[in-house]
């Protein structure tokens, strides 16, 4: 059974004309159908093409690229190369940078190309440093709920319970392994191969343990001292934003600043975290209680957003809150989620009385699956 995720349908539309102008980027977490829905891609695709992972090679440099590119150019002017987990090239970026400059520049066969990654880190320094203006960005996330739901039936419970990677989706009668096979065959690798593998990292125990005490605060503010003081080691609070930072760039969590017109003080605030996949969670806790399963619900919402073109914030004074705020051209969004967690109410009149220009959103079980359709259409239909 094969579902059809929406970069696939972009993909086609991208290398559907003879158009080479631009690199083709394909950015997302591991194990969320990046390789599956290329090779499905690939299985329709009617012209010649060349497709390499360097995922199980070790160190592959410019030799191994300059292989791969000569492969794909003997199957003739507008071949198709595509490599995945292009990110464990050493200096990939600047190979790739000269042999498509040359290409354009030369009167010679020209291929398109194709690449894939799960390292944001990694991936995104090598393209603003050396590719800038060379390349189109293809991002990909954890499924969501209505992805999960057209494909198996399943709740929106069991979403919030163990969705996110839908090739663990057939061991939640057997919870235990469930939970060893996405920490042993997902979590553990993404630590090792798309963080450790690029980043020094003074003590990796400390790191794995850091990713523990995130994981248990889903859609919440809380302060880098606290999240350092439930570390069992001596570290400071540049460290604690630096875990984080590598876990956001693995796409495993983003993190909110408080929304204020004073820029100055977003920097200060605590961060608010949004775990991309709703069962990092239940990957650490024996029982989820409805509090944080509310929690949960919004950070599903909160994962939505941050998938579209804008900036996402939360909001806070004194025991006042929005769950998020959220700003595009279309406007100034506060946006509260009917999770049902306790709350005190108010924080959304609130909000609006200091912000007039602000527009009141209330997202619920009921509205859920029809804001998931299209958070951007949703918000900009309540705004008119």
């Amino acid at each position: 059974m094969f579902y059809q995720r929406k970069f696939i349908e972009t993909l086609n539309e991208r290398f559907a004309s003879d158009s080479l102008e631009f690199i083709q980027v394909l950015l997302g977490p591991r194990q969320v159908g990046k390789t599956t829905g290329v090779n499905y891609f690939l299985s329709k695709y009617k012209k010649p093409y060349f497709y390499v992972s360097a995922d199980d090679l070790v160190a592959p440099g410019r030799d191994w690229l300059l292989e791969q590119w000569q492969k794909a150019k003997e199957l003739g002017h507008g071949s198709l190369l595509v490599i995945d987990e292009i990110q464990k090239v050493t200096n990939w970026s600047e190979v790739i940078k000269g042999l498509w400059d040359k290409q354009k520049i030369k009167q010679e066969i020209q291929i398109k190309l194709l690449l894939l990654g799960s390292s944001s880190l990694s991936i995104q320094i090598g393209l603003t440093e050396s590719l800038a203006g060379r390349f189109e960005l293809i991002k990909t996330y954890h499924w969501s709920y209505l992805e999960t739901k057209k494909f198996l039936k399943w709740t929106i419970d069991q979403y919030l319970k163990y969705g996110g990677y839908p090739g663990s989706y057939t061991l939640i009668d057997q919870e235990d392994r469930w939970r060893n096979y996405v920490l042993a065959s997902i979590i553990e690798p993404v630590i090792n191969k798309d963080i450790l593998n690029f980043a020094r990292v003074k003590n990796p125990a400390l790191f794995r343990q850091a990713f523990e005490v995130i994981a248990g605060y889903p859609a919440q503010e809380i302060s880098y001292i606290k999240i350092l003081g439930q570390l069992q080691d001596r570290g400071n609070v540049d460290l604690v934003k630096h875990y984080i930072e590598m876990y956001e760039g693995a796409f495993l969590f983003c993190r909110l600043e408080k929304y204020t017109r004073k820029k100055h003080l977003t920097k200060g605030s605590s961060p608010k975290i949004i775990p991309m996949a709703p069962c990092f969670y239940t990957l650490l806790a024996q029982q989820v209680g409805d509090n944080k399963k509310g929690r949960v619900f919004e950070a599903t919402v909160g994962a939505a957003l941050m998938q579209e073109t804008g900036k996402l914030y939360y909001w806070r004074e004194a025991a006042f809150e929005v769950d998020f705020i959220f700003e595009n051209s279309k406007g100034l969004f506060a946006i509260e989620v009917k999770s049902g967690r306790k709350k005190k109410q108010g924080g959304i009149t609130l909000f609006c009385n200091r912000f007039p220009n602000a527009i009141p959103v209330f997202i619920d079980s009921d509205n859920y699956e029809k804001f998931l359709t299209s958070p951007e259409k949703f918000l900009s239909d309540i705004g008119k």
